[in-house]
């Protein structure tokens, strides 16, 4: 009998400062100061909280936890939004290369992302080719929300993108869905941390609200998309969104209904929502089958050992499963087969050869 794996589908890992290119630093882009207290950009700094952002430290870490495999996204600040297109290229392509080598060199313990800009689309689809067939990579991450060539920001799942997501169908790749920038284009100050813990929620709800009325889930059956911090505001958002769609007809023309995306094959959401009325909410929408073990580790956000939180990496399973929310079966399927099947989708070779990868 094989032995049940734990596999976190949602991790994110920084380069060490001297893995990141001068010109990084010089142009203001990203950079991590040699203590490894901080992660920089212009204007900006955000505290390292731990020290497994870095690798050494996450392999030792995973090893504590007893996590098989990680899937490692890319960072949120190299979605390249805002910068100009020869840096926005480079950053990009350093963060590929960097994770390329990262699953390269550890393939039993990471399944890498590559990010593309989608304001370019032929060069997003020239990056996407690259990474697939070059560097071996399944996993594309985007955000939800985009900033275009004339300085407007759009959702990810505009239908000027569409290239884009026949490529993902066409390659069979898992699509990450993640939120950042929300203080770039939502006019509030930036206080009480409310991008993070109520804005990236929105953002969310909105890009899997034009995935679902576009119809993507069904126009590109072999792209499978999975939502992060459990797409969590539009599990609260779906009766608001049905009601609507069936009150004026007249402003969904052309739309499907959000209906038909609920429970679909091929949208995930990962379990990262903190509490265990949003996981059971989730679960009674979605189904157990379409949720996956999100950490978000190591960001302070994240499932991640803490006491003054009680909490540990895996906590809300074993609570759902304390409260009859799922069971135990359903909980070993979101910490593997489930993100398996995000990964890989119909493809029994992919599925063995990732399973082959990570057991060796």
């Amino acid at each position: 009998m094989k032995r049940k794996l734990r596999i976190n589908g949602h991790s994110h890992l920084l380069p060490y400062p001297e893995e990141i290119p001068q010109f990084m630093k010089d142009k203001e882009i990203f950079w991590v100061d040699k203590d490894r207290k901080f992660m920089l950009q212009k204007d900006w700094s955000r505290p390292v909280t731990d020290s497994s952002f870095f690798l050494d430290d996450k392999l030792e870490w995973m090893e504590r936890f007893k996590i098989d495999h990680a899937v490692v996204l890319n960072l949120s600040q190299l979605y390249g939004n805002g910068l100009r297109v020869e840096e926005m290229k480079q950053a990009l392509r350093f963060q590929n290369d960097f994770n390329a080598k990262v699953q390269r060199e550890h393939p039993s313990k990471f399944t890498c992302g590559f990010v593309v800009h989608p304001g370019f689309v032929r060069g997003a689809q020239w990056e996407m080719e690259r990474c697939v067939e070059e560097l071996g990579m399944q996993l594309l991450c985007l955000p939800t929300h985009y900033m275009d060539t004339i300085g407007t920001w759009r959702c990810i799942f505009d239908e000027e993108n569409e290239p884009i997501f026949e490529m993902a169908s066409k390659y069979n790749l898992a699509v990450e869905i993640h939120p950042y920038d929300g203080e770039k284009f939502i006019k509030l100050e930036n206080t009480a941390w409310r991008f993070h813990l109520i804005w990236m929620l929105a953002q969310c709800a909105d890009a899997y609200h034009f995935l679902t009325l576009n119809g993507y889930a069904d126009k590109y059956p072999n792209m499978r998309t999975c939502f992060a911090h459990g797409g969590q505001l539009a599990q609260m958002n779906l009766g608001r969104r049905i009601q609507g769609f069936d009150g004026r007809p007249d402003l969904f023309e052309g739309k499907t209904h959000p209906r038909r995306a609920v429970g679909h094959k091929n949208i995930f959401f990962d379990t990262l929502v903190h509490d265990t009325g949003s996981l059971e909410l989730l679960v009674k929408n979605q189904g157990s089958k379409q949720v996956l073990m999100g950490l978000d580790d190591p960001y302070p956000l994240g499932e991640m050992e803490s006491a003054v939180q009680s909490s540990y990496p895996g906590k809300i399973l074993d609570l759902a499963l304390e409260r009859k929310i799922l069971n135990e079966d359903q909980c070993d399927a979101i910490w593997e087969t489930n993100v398996v099947q995000w990964l890989c989708g119909d493809d029994e070779a992919a599925k063995a050869k990732l399973y082959k990868r990570i057991l060796g």
